[in-house]
């Protein structure tokens, strides 16, 4: 039976019954009351529903989950990055790699090639912490580095074992006696020879552990005494001795809160907005990351970053080659460009790098000036992607370019690294001091000689930072427009629901039920007065014959109730017809709501 017939049964009960008209007819009042009364329990459902509906809307189409993401992402006191950032709890290794020198007597004396053999890894674990942090309100944080390098043995060869590397003291000072005049040349080569005969020799044994962090040497404890103080070099002859310890150098970064497009990069070092060990840019820029964080390429929409590295005494640029996945997470890889390194006549922007000397063929770069004048060369390791006659003076290099390039692996929605490598290789220059005979360095020729190389970097990031990362990049995406339209859904659901609950209410609930409950009330009182009425009068027959103008009108009345009485009440009536077409009900088998009068 549709809603339309239960409407007109209503309305006609309503009538034949005597009873009011209902109200609350009204849809918006048959929604939020019941009886004529407000229901707060279905109104609250209403208007959460409706609440529920706009907010993911709303959500919808507003960026939220990124802007839950960057929140964290910026540089404050309290974000999930300040705490990586400030002290980092990725392993960060160090690894160095000595060439040694296994036939430097046919190398001087008989001109052969120099045969290397690589020595390592003598692995160095990185405990590294920010200090001295002060926030500006210039969107900037200065701070200073605290690094202590821990010797990691099990993961090392013997480090003290020893091996033979060219003296850099020495070569550094008599690569410049080329340039002196005679007699300062005859007194550097008097002093050499009186004084400094046993150390004067242009090969020594080291260990790795001397080499790295530092071993005596004359020469260089007479040039801390007598440099400018602010070009003194250390008192010992040590590669990575300046690492350990809280370093001299103030760096200021950007921390995002106004702009992600230089998230990460360098202000300044040391209150200069430019590298003082260059004269023009863009040797001298410092717009790079310290290695922790970059700008997202989502935001900077560029496929090029850059990277500082104090001991490289420059920026390297990083490009970006293809879409990669880490532990499940989409990064991009980038690698240096070839031009990176390349020579200053095909890259004229490496010029600067050459200080008014010859610029140095394709692979190298002079790194002198931040290394106390020494004439110390940059490369990558094994001379990967340098010019070939670098590569041909030399025995047992061999370069390969998965171990020997430098990587990194950044997520472009976050710009933090998972992984990154940077690989380089330090040579000396040595050029020919034909005055000088003590020890044979007279026959010492010109050439880039391989020292060693280094690999530092990381190669995961913890489970915490993973997890972190994983849920913003690839949990969050597919998770935030399934929520906001589940919002969407549910709400609406919920309101149809609750609408058509209210309809059914409102056709066949309450005032339905009461109807029934009056009718039933009032057949069983027709029911008693008809059978009291049937004792008093035995002798009228048991069925009473109704005359024919009633007929039509308890017809139409009996069929108004026929279907409520079948159904619901579970009342049986029985109509007689007489061969006259007289109607006859039976007072014993069907008891109506009210008195049947005589006619």
């Amino acid at each position: 039976m549709g809603h339309k017939q239960f409407l007109a049964l209503g309305q006609t009960a309503r009538r034949l019954l005597g009873l009011r008209p209902g109200k609350g007819d009204e849809p918006l009042n048959m929604l939020i009351s019941k009886q004529g009364k407000l229901n707060h329990g279905r109104l609250a459902v209403i208007l959460f529903s409706i609440c529920t509906v706009v907010l993911g809307i709303i959500l919808s189409f507003v960026p939220w989950l990124d802007y839950i993401i960057f929140r964290e992402l910026k540089l404050w006191n309290g974000s999930l990055s300040y705490s990586y950032w400030q002290k980092p709890g990725v392993v960060r290794l160090t690894k160095v790699y000595i060439f040694n020198v296994t036939n430097p007597s046919g190398f001087l004396e008989h001109g052969e090639k120099p045969k290397l053999v690589e020595v390592g890894p003598f692995v160095y674990r990185e405990d590294m912490e920010k200090v001295n942090i002060k926030f500006h309100d210039n969107d900037t944080i200065t701070y200073q580095h605290n690094k202590i390098l821990r010797f990691v043995p099990e993961l090392s060869v013997n480090k003290d074992q020893k091996m033979t590397v060219p003296n850099i003291p020495l070569l550094t000072v008599t690569s410049f006696s080329p340039n002196l005049a005679g007699l300062v040349v005859s007194g550097l080569a008097s002093v050499l020879s009186v004084a400094y005969k046993k150390t004067a020799e242009p090969f020594v044994k080291v260990t790795a552990e001397q080499l790295v962090f530092g071993y005596d040497d004359p020469l260089v404890t007479l040039a801390h005494y007598f440099y400018p103080k602010g070009k003194r070099p250390n008192s010992q002859m040590g590669l990575l001795l300046a690492r350990n310890g809280t370093l001299d150098e103030v760096s200021t970064i950007y921390t995002g809160q106004k702009s992600m497009s230089r998230f990460g990069y360098l202000d300044k070092i040391n209150g200069l907005d430019h590298l003082p060990h260059w004269k023009e840019s863009p040797c001298n820029d410092i717009r790079a990351s310290e290695g922790s964080f970059f700008p997202p390429r989502a935001v900077t929409k560029s496929d090029l970053v850059h990277v500082y590295d104090k001991d490289i005494c420059r920026i390297l640029p990083l490009q970006y080659r293809r879409d990669v996945y880490k532990d499940g997470i989409q990064t991009g890889l980038y690698t240096p460009p070839a031009s990176t390194f390349e020579s200053a006549d095909v890259n004229p922007e490496n010029k600067c790098y050459c200080q008014g000397e010859k610029c140095p063929p394709r692979g190298l770069q002079n790194i002198s000036p931040c290394q106390y004048s020494a004439p110390v060369y940059l490369s990558y390791p094994h001379f990967y992607d340098a010019e070939p006659s670098l590569l041909d003076k030399f025995e047992g290099l061999k370069p390969v370019q998965k171990t020997h390039e430098t990587y990194f692996m950044i997520q472009p929605k976050l710009g933090v690294p998972l992984e990154g490598f940077v690989r380089v290789q330090l040579n000396i220059k040595v050029s020919r001091a034909p005055n000088i005979y003590v020890n044979s360095i007279n026959k010492f020729p010109d050439i880039i000689f391989p020292v060693m190389w280094i690999e530092e970097g990381i190669h995961e990031v913890t489970t915490p930072i993973w997890r972190w990362i994983y849920l913003a990049t690839t949990v969050g995406p597919i998770a935030a427009p399934l929520l906001t339209y589940s919002m969407i859904v549910f709400g609406i659901l919920t309101i149809i629901a609750v609408f058509i609950k209210a309809y059914k209410s409102f056709v066949i609930g309450q005032n339905s039920i009461e109807i029934v409950e009056i009718g039933r009330e009032t057949l069983r009182r027709g029911s008693m007065i008809l059978h009291s009425t049937q004792k008093m009068c035995s002798r009228e027959p048991p069925y009473i014959l109704l005359p024919q103008t009633s007929i039509d009108g308890v017809r139409e009345f009996s069929q108004s109730l026929g279907d409520i009485g079948k159904s619901d009440l579970g009342l049986e009536c029985e109509t007689l017809i007489r061969s006259d077409n007289s109607f006859i009900m039976s007072e014993r088998r069907c008891s109506l709501g009210f008195r049947l009068p005589h006619f």
